[in-house]
């Protein structure tokens, strides 16, 4: 279905109305036809169903008829004979629904003689008398003739969002307004009684563009997307400014600068069985001056501002939406749904259980690929050690990393396509009663899917990886002999930065981008292929088409939810573990502003036009925002308590310091393992390779020496230290909780200024329907006061009644 309505230009008196140049064409319907030797007939308007009906049916027969003459191939005869009474099946129910239209009021032509081989359209008009019933019955409102001036909020909010339009204001498309800002006419659901107090609506809507011609649904999302990508400017700025910060501030920090001096000349235990030998600590010198760039104090002073940045960007964007309500007369619209049927332990039972079941299924899948990614690194790091190549053997780490993190990029675009098609074929099982409990249910399990897509690899290098290793002579093996990854001593957050990076880069990038643009030029490619045109021959045809057939040749529209989804996905990267990558909201601001571009030109120019949809609300879509918010403030204390450095050299600095400084805060950090206690095979075969005989080697724990009364079990400082970081969680949490409650609290969820125009606006409107009626029944000669007469015994009884003989219409100087 083609929308051709008022926003749609028209392209000569063919293309935009009927045969007879009167009647315009508002919507067209496209649908197959057979074709046949016969010349193609074009129906008006008005034709008699049921002769339309035995006329078809007659065909029909004939054609099966024929299809049985006895020269005719049997098997083929039946396939043919199949393929007729599916096409009069097809036609059949096209006659119903077109009967239903006619039913309705609407009026229709059909155009079979279309260029488009294959492919009919019927046109549909709707007369005026139609339109007036509908938006009677869906309550619409419509602008009146009576216009005021709207009073602009002065609070701080307000002040913010008018100077951010100000500094944005060339990014603007520059659109002329037929009407100031601040008059607004007043709005009143539509009534074919009140036709004269209205405007001519479809020549003027104080409504923005992209709603005027789309409808509400729309042009809430393009809405959102513009609030949010205007919210990261200053969360781009910050995080930018945090990483200058690490910049500035790495060849002051001690606990690098230690671990750079060769002079130290600690020996690390090997990292793997066999294959790896003794390092030195200085080697990994680079490694900790970029983990500094990460991890820095200003990295919890990061988290902190990105928590209270979701919850501005939610009460921003709950105040913005509150204000487009009320711009586009929506602050009454409620929106109707059927009546929702309460499930039994019989109603569609199965299908939840199926539902759950692939679920389970799915989820259990992404772990097995995450865990494959796993065995991937573990297998290539010992067999880059055995390689003969210098420059194989000397980036192994950096090698293993970047290569890991493309294969669980490359699995990720590929199952978040898997996912998308699992999610719909499980609501379809479910066959939920209403449009809108399928597209929230559908959501919903496609969120899920994609979400523990998408963050199962980061939450692993965030939270598991290096903690579940054991220790040298002791280590924790998966699989037979696969042992355990462990984190580079500087920590894992620079990893998580690099499968962070690349996830998102590369998501935004290809997944958002690329396939946005090259996806719709392929099918427009093998389109070409399938007819066998070259490009002047496309040309030449494209000069023919009429406006519904080159509408009809855009790709359908299918909904906002994938558009939706990807920033949501985004927003949960932007939050969840900025803690890990402060740049994410720059590269998530630049990708929004290319994104914004490629989503109006796609709608406008690569789409059908959709039906407009009238809504208030981003609908679920608001609760997972909420929600990733909520999961933000939680992700990131942990990140910043167990996967940083941070509390570690916060303990050292107050409690084992001598002097109060990070000096020694590495070799505190750094237990003693006598190369004697190894296991058997798991001693490295070059054990001299620094050239020397290694006693003892050094591995990243707190655990008591070897030779000690508890040898390798874990020490006071490693209890202490694990306390400082529960206590962190706690407290952090709970004090950016309580912040984001104020905050919540402080900002109310309509601006000042809108609720007390909606109640100007309702006393404006009651008095212009009274001064209309005063005029009315005056003009006609007629008291407007009702005929005088004696009350209801009920009203007769009643307290409040007037005395009788005084006037109950006049007013008293007591009430």
């Amino acid at each position: 279905m083609q929308d051709l309505g008022p926003g749609a230009p028209a392209g000569g008196r063919s293309e935009a109305c009927f045969e007879d140049g009167v009647r315009r064409v508002d919507y067209v319907l496209a649908y197959h036809v057979k074709k046949t030797g016969a010349a193609h007939r074009r129906a008006a308007r008005g034709a008699d169903g049921g002769l339309l009906r035995r006329l078809r049916r007659s065909m029909s027969l004939r054609g099966s008829r024929a299809a049985l003459q006895p020269r005719d191939d049997p098997e083929v005869a039946a396939q043919q004979q199949q393929a007729s009474y599916h096409d009069d099946d097809k036609r059949f129910s096209r006659t119903q629904f077109e009967e239903k239209l006619l039913e309705m009021g609407l009026q229709l032509e059909r155009d079979e003689e279309s260029n488009i081989p294959g492919i009919g359209f019927l046109k549909i008009h709707a007369p005026w008398n139609i339109l007036c019933r509908e938006a009677e019955f869906l309550k619409l409102k419509m602008p009146t003739k009576k216009v005021y001036e709207v009073n602009q909020g002065n609070n701080i909010v307000e002040n913010i969002r008018l100077f951010i339009h100000k500094v944005t204001a060339p990014l603007h498309p520059k659109v002329d307004c037929s009407r100031p800002q601040s008059v607004k006419p007043l709005s009143h659901p539509f009534s074919r009684e009140k036709q004269h107090l209205y405007s001519v609506f479809y020549k003027y809507q104080p409504i923005s563009l992209i709603r005027k011609y789309f409808g509400e649904k729309v042009g809430l999302y393009f809405a959102w997307l513009g609030v949010y990508t205007q919210m990261l400017i200053p969360a781009a700025i910050v995080g930018v400014i945090v990483f200058l910060y690490g910049c500035a501030t790495v060849d002051d920090d001690i606990p690098s600068m230690e671990i750079c001096d060769p002079r130290n000349n600690i020996t690390m235990c090997p990292m793997c069985d066999s294959a790896c030998s003794y390092w030195r600590l200085s080697s990994a010198c680079g490694t900790a001056r970029a983990s500094h760039l990460f991890d820095n104090p200003a990295t919890v002073f990061f988290s902190i501002f990105m928590a209270l940045w979701a919850v501005l960007f939610m009460e921003h964007w709950k105040r913005r939406q509150m204000r487009l309500n009320y711009i586009w007369d929506l602050t009454g619209y409620e929106e109707e749904e059927n009546e929702k049927v309460k499930l039994t332990c019989t109603d569609r039972m199965p299908a939840y259980l199926t539902t759950l079941v692939m679920m389970a299924f799915m989820i259990t899948v992404t772990f097995a690929i995450v865990f494959g990614v796993i065995l991937y690194r573990i297998t290539i790091k010992s067999l880059l050690h055995f390689s003969s190549y210098p420059a194989a053997r000397s980036n192994i780490r950096a090698t293993v990393k970047t290569t890991a993190a493309i294969i669980n990029l490359i699995a990720i675009i590929i199952m978040d396509e898997i996912y998308a098609a699992i999610a719909r074929w499980l609501t379809r099982l479910e066959v939920p009663k209403t449009d809108k409990s399928f597209e929230d249910r559908l959501i919903f399990k496609t969120f899920i899917l994609k979400f523990v897509n998408a963050f199962t690899p980061i939450v692993y290098l965030a939270f598991f990886r290096g903690r579940l290793v054991g220790r040298p002579g002791s280590y924790l093996y998966v699989v037979g002999s696969y042992r355990m990854e462990e984190c580079a001593h500087a920590g894992c957050l620079m990893e998580l930065c690099i499968q962070l990076c690349i996830t998102m880069l590369g998501k935004q990038l290809i997944q958002n981008n690329l396939f946005e643009i090259g996806i719709p030029k392929l099918k427009k490619l093998l389109r070409r292929r399938k007819t066998d045109m070259d490009a002047e021959q496309e040309a030449e045809l494209n000069k023919r088409l009429l406006r519904h057939e080159k509408d009809h040749q855009l790709g359908p529209f299918g909904g906002l939810a994938p558009e939706y989804m990807e920033m949501i996905i985004q927003f949960g990267m932007v939050t969840l573990f900025v803690a890990s990558f402060p740049l994410a909201p720059l590269f998530a601001l630049l990708n929004n502003i290319i994104e914004i571009r490629l989503d109006a030109k796609k709608f406008v120019m690569g789409l059908r036009r959709p039906i407009a949809v009238r809504a208030k609300d981003i609908g679920i879509w608001y609760n997972l925002l909420r929600g990733l918010s909520k999961v933000a403030v939680i992700v990131n204390a942990f990140v910043i308590s167990f996967t940083s450095d941070f509390i570690p050299r916060l303990v050292y600095q107050y409690m084992y310091s001598p002097d109060g400084s990070m000096h020694g805060f590495v070799n505190h950090t750094l237990s003693v393992f006598n190369t004697s206690d190894f296991q058997t095979g798991t001693a490295p075969l070059d054990p001299e390779i620094l050239g020397y005989k290694v006693p003892l080697c050094r591995y990243k724990d707190y655990r008591e020496p070897p030779g000690s009364s508890s040898s390798y079990e874990f020490t006071k400082e490693f209890w202490a230290i694990l306390a400082a970081r529960l206590a962190f969680v706690i407290l952090f949490q709970n004090v950016v909780m309580l912040m984001s409650d104020f905050i919540d609290w402080l900002i109310p969820d309509i601006p000042k200024d809108i609720s007390l125009q909606i109640h100007k606006e309702k006393i404006l409107m009651v008095e212009l329907f009274m001064k209309e009626e005063q005029s009315r029944w005056y003009s006609g000669g007629r008291d407007p006061r009702p005929e005088k007469a004696d009350p209801s015994p009920l009203l007769k009884r009643s307290p409040l009644m007037p005395p009788p003989g005084r006037d109950p219409y006049a007013h008293t100087a007591n009430c």
